[in-house]
């Protein structure tokens, strides 16, 4: 069995140029022609002010697949790492947003890659699908079972954000609408809160000598509520008065799922701003205390994933609550300049943390992702070697 496992280096894949606030509505086009009456709210309150999309802002048309921005991070990785892929052992990819049910995403990502044959396992969820791809590589190389891996995070979201999805949605369901305008707001305040990346992690049984720094990962915990708690974020279903879904399965015509907005990804906001602190925060970290020796004063960088600057006081004061208070000034998150990418926004965030100049060797770095959709949470300590 391995000794350890290291994070040896990454790569990550933003589509095209940076998107500011201002021109959101040029690439993402207007709905029925009107600017977005939420659109300022939610922006202020989730702070990011730039993001990319995998849009041409000329032509409108897209210009990558969930599968080349993943590619395309591996890629860039394997550039930086200087690895050869064709040693590749096995390859782990999470996404919530894959170009098709079947194949998995993962065999779709091998295939494109063409490297030789190799293990592939996907992850399917939202945020925490990217850790769990990191944690099955992890725990593959720590049993022994292979000797390198890379895990990605991706999402594709812009092509599902596009007014003219809106428009045919907004029409088939205005009478529902005109009943609850909260459903509206709940599929627009996703449109703004969204964006498109991949990112990809090389792991190993050993630091490659070659390299400046990797990081040796100490744990991941991974810890799902489900059983406590009813769906916040969906796709692929509808949410019934009772809380359960309906899968799209279950309507026997075509049209029933396309007029239910059934593929447009959802969100209960008051469910959202309920259970995401006691739970994935506040339980989620007290579950990984009760498992794992730590103190504030270990860790030198606090790496949080967050959907929006919003959630920044509600992480902090949680945090506090369990005693382990973070000053400010060891929080690293890039989400006003690179937005929300759901599972590939931790790859993102730690790729730009570990090609700058603030580590040093010895530096813990405590990693928070946590998921709305059925409140799953994922934290992650690693410590640069």
């Amino acid at each position: 069995m391995s000794q350890g496992v290291f994070l040896n280096g990454f790569g990550v894949c933003l589509p095209n140029a940076p998107v500011s606030n201002d021109s959101l509505e040029e690439v993402l086009g207007l709905v029925n022609g009107l600017p977005s009456k939420t659109k300022r709210l939610i922006l202020r309150n989730n702070g990011i002010k730039s993001r990319h999309y995998a849009v041409d802002p000329k032509t409108f048309k897209q210009t990558h697949s969930n599968i080349t921005l993943t590619t395309e991070a591996i890629r860039n990785l394997a550039a930086r790492t200087d690895f050869n892929l064709d040693k590749l052992e096995l390859l782990t990819c999470g996404t919530s947003s894959p170009d098709q049910l079947i194949p998995s995403h993962g065999v779709m990502v091998h295939g494109d890659l063409q490297n030789p044959p190799c293990e592939v396992m996907s992850a399917a969820g939202v945020c925490c699908a990217g850790m769990s791809a990191l944690k099955y590589a992890y725990m593959n190389i720590l049993c022994g079972l292979s000797k390198n891996a890379i895990a990605t995070g991706s999402e594709l979201s812009s092509n599902c954000m596009k007014a003219s999805r809106f428009e045919a949605d907004l029409l088939l369901r205005q009478q529902a609408l005109e009943e609850n305008p909260m459903v509206a707001f709940e599929h627009d305040f996703l449109r703004w809160m969204l964006s498109d990346g991949a990112g990809a992690a090389l792991l190993g049984s050993e630091p490659l000598p070659y390299l400046e720094k990797s990081l040796r990962i100490d744990w991941i915990e991974m810890v799902s509520y489900a059983s406590e708690f009813k769906t916040c974020m969906y796709s692929g279903a509808k949410k019934m008065p009772d809380g359960n879904l309906q899968g799209w399965r279950e309507v026997s015509q075509q049209e029933g799922f396309l007029s239910e907005g059934m593929f447009h990804l959802g969100q209960d906001i008051k469910l959202l701003g309920k259970h995401i602190g006691p739970a994935c925060i506040l339980k989620g970290f007290r579950h990984a205390l009760s498992r794992h020796s730590l103190a504030p004063d270990d860790v030198t960088w606090f790496l949080p994933h967050y959907s929006s600057e919003y959630f920044r006081q509600e992480v902090e004061g949680r945090f506090e609550e369990v005693g382990f208070s973070i000053p400010q000034h060891k929080w690293f998150t890039n989400l006003t300049t690179k937005g929300n990418t759901g599972s590939a926004s931790i790859y993102i965030i730690l790729e730009e943390l570990f090609y700058s100049d603030r580590l040093k060797k010895g530096d813990k770095i405590l990693c928070f992702v946590p998921e709305s959709a059925r409140f799953s949470v994922a934290y992650m300590l690693v410590t640069v070697v």
